[in-house]
Order: C-alpha cells, then structure tokens, then sequence
C-alpha cells in the first residue's frame, strides 16, 4: 500500500514491491475479511425496489460452495472456465470460486455476439461456461464447435443437455473449501484484447497482477482508500477496467462496491445512482464522461460527494476535466495501462500538479521509457513508444496459444506498448496514439489525440475520431468523424466553421481537410473508439469508387 506523502518523488524512493511466494486473488478479496460478519461487500442495484447488500463473509460461503459444486462437475486447476455475466453477484461469485479451485477466469462481455465469443472459448480451450438465461442462447448456438467445453451452468432455471443450474449447484455444496494453494506466479485469468490491431490475444495474467495494480489505484483515486469510500463503475467486469481497477483492488482493501447493470448508459441514471449511494470514488471511462456531460444541470439537481474520479482509455482534454472540475468539485486523475500490463502512468491531484492532456507520471513499482524504433531511449519531448521494464507484477505472463506475438511484444527486457508517446522535462507522460492510429501528413506525424481534444471544444461536437486516409500528394490526410450534439444538423457551412476552429486553435497541418457527420461511433465492447474501422470504411469507400470510375 502506498505510504501518504506531499511529494510524488518521495514515495517513489521509497516504495518497494511486497510480493510473497504464495498468493491467491480469492483469499486477498475475500476470505481475509470474513471474520467480520457484518463487513459490507457488495451493494447489487437492480434498478428496482431496495438494493440487495452482501458481506464478506456471504461470498466466502457462497464461493465455498460453488467451488465444491463445480468441483464435482470436473473443473480444476488450470481448467479456464468462461464467465459470461454483467455486474452482479454472481460474475463475483464465479471469479472467486474458480480462484480457489486453481482455475483459470475469462472474463466474458454479454455484448459479445456468437463468433466474438466462439472465438474465445476455443481459443481458450474453455472447459465451462458459467452464464445466464439472456445469453445462454449463444452458447448453445456455438457449443457444437467448442470440443473442449463441457458444461454449462446457468443461473436462471434453464434445462438441458450438459446444463447444470448455477444456484442448484451452490445449495447442494458445503460451505467449507480448501483452496488451492496458488504461487503468485501461478496462471489466474485470461483476458482478451480489445482485438484493435488484429485478432484479439488472450492476455495471460498470473494471481500477482492484483498486487501489481493496486499502486495504479491508490495513486489516482488520491491515496485509496480513505474512510466511507465507496467505489463503483459503469465499467463492464469483464473488462480489466472494471474488473481489476475497481471490483478487485476494493476488496483487496476491504472496500464495498456497488454493481449495477445498466441495459445502456444513461448519464442522469448514473448520476442518480452516485447520488443515491453517496459514491465516494469511481473509474469513469471517457465515454461516459462526454455523455455524462450532456446531462443538464446535475449540481442542481443531485448532491454529489465524490472524493476520486479516475479515467483512462482516452485523453480527456481541457474542456472536459474543467466541466468535471465544476460538477463533482474535484479533479479527475487520468491514467494509462493496457491489458497486459495495466495502470503503469497515472495522475494524483493531491501531490502533483494536473497537466491537462498528460497521462501522469509513472506509478511507483513500475519502470518506463519512451524508445524509438530501434528500441534506443528517445530525448525528451521526442514521439516513440511506451515500454516497461520487466520483470513486474503486473505484467501478464504471455500470450494464450501465441507464442510468436508474445516474442514481438518484447525487445529485450522492455514490453513494448505499441503505444506513441512523449515525456517532457518533468517526467509527465503525454499520449500520441497507437502506432497504427498516427498519421503521416506532408511529412509530419500527427496524433490523433490533440486534433480529437480541439474538435470536442467545439459547442457542436458530442463526440468525434480522427484517422489519416490516404491521399496522393501528402501521403495522408486528416479525416474527422463527427458526432454532432442533438438538435445540430449537419451543414456545409459547419463543416467549415469546424475546419477554422481547428486551424486557429492548432496548426495549419493538423486541420481535418476532410470531416463526415455520422450517427455514431465504431466502438470496441469496452467503449474504445475504432480508428481502424473508420480507416477501414473510407479505404473501402476508395476502392468502390475507383471501380465504379473504370
């Protein structure tokens, strides 16, 4: 846990990793603290009458039971079992079970359509699903193509061949389990990547990555955690995300959580539900803070008491922490992390001062660079790729069944991010883009970031994404897509006006030569924008119109 200090160089001298040879997930958030009968775990919000509350001591039974039952069914260690659930008891339930078990978790979104998931679980070589009557139909739909997977367990009453129901199972087994006694090195989940740059790899992470995540926590949300906080997300759980920046590291540290599944983002629903419960901390992705900040009014009509608010995924900009700053009276701390290795730059408002735009500083425990192509350490403020240096906890042990992508994620003993950035003089960290997001324009090399923050100034835009498509003469040139505000018509005459907002504002070669309105936004199931997608599209558009001329 991270010692509180005035100074962020402080606590980086003096922070040092305490990682023991023996460790389980399942034990750290759950079992150490169910000697306190009444310590409060879970808040479940369903969205109708009172909200149901669970203890420590609830899930260690209940997670007892559960793994004896799926025990009887033939699931041990090392078996992956898919859990394909919302927010909710039960997704905590299943994670902590097949902890004990020695299992292998994969987190499963519910958004996933049949070939997403088909793809996962045979990729996996899934043993069990564990699952709920709104998608049980997909598993049926692509079992026949999974000749690894075994059962199924379903939590609503549901019968059928090799299908056992959830609760039935729970009420049948003991509440006293061994579990397994896990290394920290020992594999613990797999969790898929968001599949932007190819086909999604199965991120392999071992019990430690909760140890390695939890500075990544406590810095932003301000040294967390403090007394009465309260954590909650809009953050799927089957998204690292949700899963281990806030389900996870809460209960490693005794904290409740409230879970609620939301069919579809509502921003007065969720500041309803902050009010309601008095959330005290959140990770909030950038999506729905643009959502949220279309809501009118919400200091006048909901008492708000947040001390932390988190975000990572994409750079906030300007406009949009100075709007958080005047409704939540607090200032959100960005961070940076990917699936293999999470929460490695972060922001902490207390002890640093906020550069809007920047991604923070490296979180104590982990060592970073920014490197050119050649892997050499790039000067100061010179574009070139994040990388870590390993070994650290909370980087994942490989690739699932990929051995050649885990060999070209390193270059020596630097994980390479495949992130573009830059670090200035005082060590903040400002993110470019992906390296297959820049672009290449009349000779410079243009992230899409900074072009994307200008745009969303504008009192038109609710939403928008920047990519280079190809052009003969600059080699690319910037395209913006854009999502206007509701009541907006789209116009020539805006067109422009937005092209000269961004021309006074940035330079005369990072104006968007070209802009389309559209509806929406191509997005990856953990809200990330999909230039690829977008490239995709207008490289296909080129192509028709190329045919269509001959």
């Amino acid at each position: 846990m991270l010692k509180r200090s005035n100074s962020y160089d402080d606590i980086l001298k003096t922070f040092q990793w305490e990682i023991p040879e023996f460790y389980n997930i399942a034990i750290d958030i759950c079992d150490k603290w169910a000697s306190d009968s009444d310590r409060l775990a879970l808040i479940h919000e369903t969205g109708s009458g009172e909200p149901r509350k669970w203890t420590f001591r609830e899930f260690r039974d209940i997670s007892n039971k559960l793994a004896n039952g799926l025990r009887n069914y033939g699931v041990s260690k090392g078996h992956r079992l898919g859990i394909l659930l919302g927010q909710g008891p039960e997704t905590a339930l299943a994670h902590i079970a097949a902890y004990k078990l020695g299992a292998i978790a994969i987190p499963l979104f519910t958004l996933f359509g049949v070939e997403a998931l088909e793809y996962r679980l045979f990729d996996s070589g899934a043993y069990a699903v564990i699952t709920d009557k709104a998608n049980i139909h997909k598993i049926l739909e692509i079992r026949d193509n999974l000749p690894d997977l075994k059962w199924v367990f379903v939590i609503d009453k549901y019968s059928g061949d090799r299908i056992v129901d959830f609760w039935t199972l729970i009420e049948k087994g003991s509440s006293v389990f061994q579990s397994v006694m896990t290394k920290v090195d020992d594999p613990a989940l797999i969790i898929y990547t968001s599949g932007t740059t190819g086909p999604p790899k199965g991120a392999l992470h071992a019990h430690r990555v909760l140890l390695g995540h939890l500075p990544g926590v406590e810095l932003p949300h301000n040294f967390f955690p403090q007394k009465d906080d309260l954590f909650w997300t809009p953050a799927d759980w089957a998204w690292i995300g949700g899963l281990i920046d806030v389900l996870f590291p809460s209960w490693s540290h005794g904290v409740p959580v409230v879970a609620y599944r939301a069919r579809k983002f509502d921003p007065d629903e969720a500041f309803h539900l902050i009010a309601k419960h008095r959330i005290r901390n959140a990770f909030m992705p950038p999506t729905a803070l643009k959502l949220m900040r279309q809501a009118p009014d919400p200091r006048g009509r909901y008492n708000l008491q947040m001390r932390s608010i988190g975000c990572g995924g994409e750079t906030l900009g300007t406009g949009l922490l100075e709007w958080a700053k005047s409704v939540f009276g607090i200032t959100i701390n960005e961070f940076y992390g990917q699936t293999e290795a999470n929460l490695l730059v972060a922001n902490c408002s207390e002890i640093m001062k906020i550069r809007p735009g920047s991604m923070g500083k490296p979180v104590p425990g982990h060592t970073l660079r920014i490197v050119d192509e050649s892997g050499q350490l790039s000067p100061v403020g010179e574009v070139g790729e994040i990388a870590v240096k390993s070994p650290d906890p909370v980087m994942f042990l490989r690739y699932w069944n990929n051995d050649e992508a885990t060999k070209n994620k390193f270059k020596g003993e630097w994980l390479l991010t495949g992130d573009l950035a830059k670090m200035d003089e005082d060590g903040y960290f400002w993110f470019v883009g992906r390296k297959d997001d820049v672009i290449t324009s009349g000779g410079y090399r243009i992230g899409p970031a900074e072009i994307e923050d200008c745009i969303i100034k504008h009192p038109s835009v609710s939403m928008v994404a920047v990519v280079g498509v190809p052009d003969q003469v600059r080699t690319e040139i910037i395209k913006a897509f854009i999502v206007l505000k509701d009541g907006v018509n789209p116009s020539s005459a805006l067109e422009q006006e937005i092209k000269e907002f961004v021309k006074v504002r940035l330079a005369a070669h990072e104006f968007p030569r070209k802009i389309e309105f559209i509806e929406d936004l191509p997005k990856t199931a953990t809200g990330k924008i999909m230039r690829k997608e977008l490239k995709r599209l207008e490289v296909e558009r080129t192509a028709n119109k190329a045919h269509t001329a001959r």
